[in-house]
Formats: structure tokens, sequence, C-alpha cells
């Protein structure tokens, strides 16, 4: 085995945790599980530290080598480097690369979507016009013919067990002016709200509404927490995805786009996700959904007292679906057999 380095994975944090997120778990799997040298490029330690507490600055933590984004400029490149969403590789790091043999792996990590084309697109590649280095385009998605989604071996059994939850849905969200409606729709029903600390918290405190405020918790346990709801309330892309191994129903908010460009992956996704829910509920679903994600404060509040009264049909649907993820590859395993058939390892 070559003494380089295995995997370096490069993080720039743009906003809220997401990013950090799907990294972390992405390096962390790839180490423990794949027993690969893995290397966390972070331009923002002090996000990481807030999901991963132990990880407190640079060093190893967990089996992954912790490292501030400088100095990648001086770091000789990895067999494998995955650069996440499109971050942008260092100048140095680049040239580095296009002087080494063998050349790396260089794949992008994309956002995941649920979109038809991204099938078509996932695997391509571009040649750098410069390096002549070439970098592959990697999907994350929900069929066996994109990347896959991120999950760990533990996840890998069967259905989650059941068991009586409270009447208690989490809200987790970015600021929204449908969330007070939404609050005391619920609250009115007698289901209580948590809403984890943050903007959309802050909010809900100024339009003076009763929840229950959650405390900032790391990642492992953020993942346990889901389960404790009948209902989650999920954003951006590292929650909705947690969210979907918890089996529990859920409404997405995702990351708006400019011109509601985002607009069109919930609604590929919705097609999705509600093939073999009842036409009741997938009505009701979608309902929900759309008033959320367009903050409409006058839809928001019949759209989640009629799709609460579905909350069976949803729980029993959740583990239907995450079922049939199951049944697929997770990313890490696919990126690391693209990788050892690429390299010819």
């Amino acid at each position: 085995m070559s003494a380089r380095w295995q995997v370096d994975v490069f993080c720039r944090v743009v906003d809220n945790f997401g990013d950090v997120g799907v990294c972390w778990r992405l390096a962390r799997q790839l180490a423990v599980e794949h027993r690969l040298r893995v290397r966390l490029f972070i331009d923002d330690l002090a996000s990481l530290t807030r999901l991963v507490p132990a990880a407190s600055g640079e060093g190893v933590h967990d089996h992954v080598e912790v490292v501030g984004w400088s100095k990648a400029e001086r770091a000789e490149p990895a067999l494998l480097v995955i650069e996440a969403f499109g971050c942008d590789l260092p100048a140095a790091y680049l040239q580095s690369m296009a002087q080494q043999t063998p050349s790396a792996c260089w794949i992008n990590l994309e956002y995941l979507s649920a979109e038809s084309w991204i099938e078509s697109h996932h695997l391509l590649s571009s040649i750098h016009p410069q390096l002549g280095l070439r970098k592959t385009f990697y999907f994350p998605g929900f069929t066996a013919a994109t990347g896959g989604l991120i999950r760990e071996s533990k996840l890998n059994g069967t259905a989650l067990a059941q068991h009586a939850m409270p009447p208690r849905i989490l809200l987790f969200g970015y600021p929204n002016d449908a969330a007070a409606a939404l609050v005391r729709a619920a609250t009115a029903s007698g289901v209580a709200v948590d809403v984890p600390v943050g903007a959309l918290a802050d909010q809900l405190t100024r339009e003076r509404v009763d929840f229950g405020k959650l405390d900032f918790v790391p990642q492992s346990e953020f993942d346990r927490l889901l389960s404790d709801y009948a209902m989650v309330f999920v954003r951006g892309e590292d929650s909705f995805v947690r969210a979907q191994w918890a089996a529990r129903p859920m409404v997405w908010q995702i990351y708006p786009q400019a011109e509601n460009a985002h607009e069109a992956k919930l609604a590929a996704f919705l097609d999705r996700y509600c093939v073999g829910l009842s036409d009741v509920a997938t009505v009701r679903l979608h309902a929900l959904w759309w008033a959320w994600n367009r903050q409409d404060a006058a839809a928001v509040e019949g759209a989640w007292r009629a799709l609460w009264a579905e909350l069976p049909t949803l729980q029993a649907h959740a583990l239907v679906w995450r079922s049939s993820l199951l049944r697929q590859g997770d990313l890490a395993g696919r990126l690391v057999t693209f990788w050892q058939e690429t390299a010819k390892i």
C-alpha cells in the first residue's frame, strides 16, 4: 500500500451545518468501516466541533485526521480526493496532484437530488483545462443508478422496532413565515412541538408561541433524537437523510435557491417518495410540504391537521421506504468500489 494518504476530503462550511455534517459522516465511515487513512480538510473547525464535540481543533478524532484548510497548500495529495459540493481545491494542492504518479482519483461530491437526470450525469467526468486532471462527478441519490446515500453499517438491519410515541413533533427548519401558524395548530390539537435552538426558535419566541426549546446536540445524539418523535420537520440534506433512516413521518424544508430552482428537487423527491402511498395521504402530504416550503401561513394550519390524521399510514410508509433504501448500496461503499476499479487497486 502506498505511503500516501489514501483519502482526502475537502469541506467548506457555506451555511448552517449541512455541508460539514455530510463530510464528517463520510470521512468517518471511510476511516472506521473501510479502514482507510482519511484526512478532512475544513475551513471552519468550530462548526465541526459543534457537531462532534470530541473533534476540538486539529488532530485525530474517531480515526479521522482533521486538518485546517490552509494546510492543504503544503500537503501531499491522497490517492482519492473528494471535493465536497464544488468547494474548489486549493491551487497548490491541484498543482501537486498534477505532478504525482499515480494520479489521484478526483471526485466532486454533488448535492443530493431525486431528479431523474442525475442518473445519466452520475460518474461523468471533465478534464481540467490547464492541468489535464480528470474530475468525476458523483451524485448521491435514491436509486441504484446513482451514488446512493450515506449509511453506516449499523443501519443495515431490518425495519426499526416500533414503539408507542407521545404526540410530539420535532420542528427543525430555517426561519419560516408559516412556523407560528403550524405550532399553534399543533398545540391546539394537543401535540407538543420541540424546536432546536437557532434562528427558527428565536423567531417563534418573538412571535410568542408555545414550544419546547431543545439545546444544540452533537450529531450522534441528533440521530437518536429523531426516533423519539411521531413526526419530524427537517431541513437541508443531512437531517433529511437521517429522518429517512429513522423511518419517521417527515416534512422536508429544502434549502431555497435562486429563481425557485429548489422546487424541482422537492417535486422530484415527492414523486419518488409517494409511490405506494394512498391517494388521500399523498394529496395531504403534498399539501403540507408545499405550504411549508412556500411559507404559506394561511394554508399550513389546515394542511397540518389533515396530514396528522394520516399518521399511522405515514408511519407504515416510512418503514417501507426505509426498507427499499436499505436494499441499495451505500454511498461510501459505492465510492470505494469505484475508486478501486478505476485505480485497479
